[in-house]
């Protein structure tokens, strides 16, 4: 193949399963979608900036390794020793931006996880694209769909895993009121996406023999990660019927409102029946809705915690919001 087709091929191959995985993602926030052009922004980050920092700072910071155990001995020790801290540190940089800049669109601990996985697989992207370029020139085309199987199937997850260790450590900050755990968890979350990162690499460089851990190693921390999904979701499940019972009371809502509003599967059903009945504007209109009831519910949880003024707004806000807009729902 030309280098043309090899380029174009090695593209579409990173690019489906990113797509599938990046779906996937989304499709697991089940309450509060996080804002498309915040999470497209996360990814591009992972995409542009992040590698192309990364590959800087990885092949400055890896010279002395090559001196002292020549090639094969220094790309194993620079993928071990450096790549984690350097990949994990950049990528982390736009999770802790969110936090700086949008901490208003953290409101659970699924969000920073959602937040850096998708940082995470903007960057598998491009370097999937990288390694499956350089797979094929130095290997040929049995070598190139091995790789495209190993990077874009078996372990592509693996730096949306690392990097929503980070994002679980801003998230549990943003909602935590003790000052021990909210410095803590994010160095925590970080740490531990290091050490992922660290142990995947240290397998995959030594051969063959340990491709097993790095698999084990990375698909037990998707379970891991699975199971605080779970959790938090569960958890997301509870405020809402929590704080939006008292929404029924006070007219803000209507009891099947609340009712739809505390299931994703009956917001889902509902939603879904909105559009092959009544159209699209009726289908944006109950996700708005129920988007709403969602953020309202956080923002109560979040007053319950810190009571501060500006949440105190917000719930007034999002109140008259939903009155306005409740003879949409029925």
């Amino acid at each position: 193949m030309s280098s043309t087709t090899v380029l174009i091929l090695s593209t579409i191959a990173a690019f489906f399963p990113t797509l599938f995985y990046v779906i996937i993602i989304y499709w697991a926030d089940r309450y509060e979608k996080e804002p498309l052009w915040l999470l497209t922004s996360a990814f591009l980050w992972g995409a542009i900036p992040s590698i192309i920092v990364a590959y800087i700072a990885n092949s400055l910071l890896s010279i002395p390794f090559y001196w002292l155990a020549g090639q094969n001995g220094g790309d194993a020790l620079a993928a071990s020793l450096i790549a984690p801290p350097v990949e994990e540190t950049i990528k982390g940089l736009a999770v802790l931006g969110i936090f700086l800049l949008w901490r208003h669109e953290i409101d659970s601990p699924l969000d920073g996880i959602i937040y850096g996985a998708m940082v995470g697989m903007g960057f598998a992207m491009i370097e999937n694209i990288y390694y499956f370029v350089n797979t094929y020139n130095s290997g040929g085309a049995e070598a190139w769909g091995i790789n495209i199987l190993m990077r874009g199937i078996l372990f592509g997850l693996n730096h949306a895993l690392f990097t929503s260790m980070t994002g679980l450590g801003v998230a549990l900050a943003r909602m935590a009121t003790n000052q021990l755990v909210r410095f803590a968890a994010p160095i925590g979350g970080w740490m531990a996406a290091m050490f992922l990162h660290f142990v995947h690499n240290a397998a995959v460089s030594t051969g063959n023999a340990l491709c097993l851990l790095a698999f084990l190693s990375d698909w037990g921390g998707v379970a891991l990660v699975l199971i605080i999904i779970i959790w938090a979701l569960y958890q997301e499940r509870r405020w809402l019927k929590e704080y939006l019972v008292e929404e029924v009371s006070n007219y803000t809502l209507t009891v099947n409102q609340y009712k739809l509003a505390s299931s994703s599967r009956q917001r889902a059903k509902y939603n879904w029946n909105q559009l092959l009945t009544q159209g699209p504007r009726a289908y944006f209109a109950a996700v708005h809705f129920f988007r709403k009831c969602s953020e309202l519910a956080y923002k109560k949880h979040h007053h319950m915690l810190f009571a501060d003024e500006k949440s105190g707004e917000l719930i007034d806000l999002l109140r008259s919001e939903l009155r306005e807009n409740n003879h949409l729902i029925i």
